[in-house]
């Protein structure tokens, strides 16, 4: 019986040591969805290439940032745009030496595919009738950015006015064009790229873009797999992961991103005036 019993329980110890070696590494990636769809596919090739899988989680940057803060978890930030990282950092969630940039993104109108109300500029948002959406400026990169816009240019309180929809995240805010929710986005060039057959964008005016918007990555202060996690982020500015970004519309280099703005400002931080006031109240 002894010679039975004691080369199972070694064989059986054995196997679940062996389980425990050779288990995947998993690390968690806070996302706000400007960079969803290139980010699915990083994530994919990276976990062939690597056999260390990347769970992602897509929202609004400030809910991504609000998540990890509250949970106290995740290994990597990547808000839509810097001025949620700026935030982190202060907050003391991300390690300030670890951010990257990964790609460039541009402010312009996105419209229904053949554009049938004629939208060429920002002051066609002021006819009648136009439906307007903007991503949610409290909480979405990119309704930050269209805020900011509408302040500088004076369009803000006309286009408001215009404004039936908030959208919860950018790829939800993307989404309402193919949904035929409203006529025009004030978004990311991206969105184009998206749903190439029902979206198309209308370039701003090189004056009328404020700042240039960039994408970043960094490595959380609560973070359980530090190395893993910079692996990740060198693989997205790598060859292969910027080939990814590149596919989906977003700009490499703050050279290809400046062709459309030469005057704007890079990243930076942009704060809701104090007398902010949604434009779905005022209805």
């Amino acid at each position: 019986m002894k010679k039975i019993i004691i080369p199972s329980l070694c064989l059986l110890i054995f196997c679940l040591l062996g389980c425990g070696q050779n288990k995947k590494i998993e690390i968690e990636a806070f996302c706000g969805s400007a960079s969803k769809p290139a980010m699915e596919e990083c994530a994919g090739a990276f976990e062939k290439k690597t056999d260390i899988k990347v769970n992602l989680h897509f929202s609004g940057s400030g809910t991504m940032l609000s998540q990890m803060k509250l949970s106290h978890k995740g290994d990597i930030y990547i808000p839509g745009s810097p001025d949620y990282m700026l935030k982190a950092e202060k907050e003391n969630i991300i390690k300030p030496k670890t951010v990257r940039i990964l790609a460039y993104l541009i402010p312009a109108i996105c419209v229904q595919k053949g554009n049938p109300k004629n939208i060429k500029n920002l002051s066609d948002l002021t006819k009648p009738k136009i439906r307007i959406a903007i991503g949610n400026p409290e909480s979405v990169c990119v309704g930050l950015y269209a805020i900011e816009i509408l302040s500088k240019t004076k369009f803000l309180n006309t286009i408001s006015k215009n404004i039936v929809t908030l959208g919860g995240s950018c790829s939800k805010t993307a989404a309402l064009l193919p949904m035929n929710a409203v006529d025009a986005i004030l978004g990311w060039r991206v969105f184009a790229k998206w749903n190439p057959l029902t979206t198309e964008a209308v370039l701003l005016k090189s004056d009328e873009i404020v700042r240039i918007a960039y994408i970043p990555a960094g490595i959380s202060t609560f973070s359980k797999h530090p190395k893993e996690a910079k692996k990740f982020i060198d693989f997205l500015t790598s060859k292969q992961g910027q080939k990814f970004f590149t596919k989906w519309g977003y700009l490499p280099t703050e050279n290809e991103a400046r062709k459309f703005a030469p005057k704007a400002k890079i990243g930076g931080e942009y704060k809701l005036p104090l007398d902010y006031i949604s434009p779905l109240s005022k209805k």
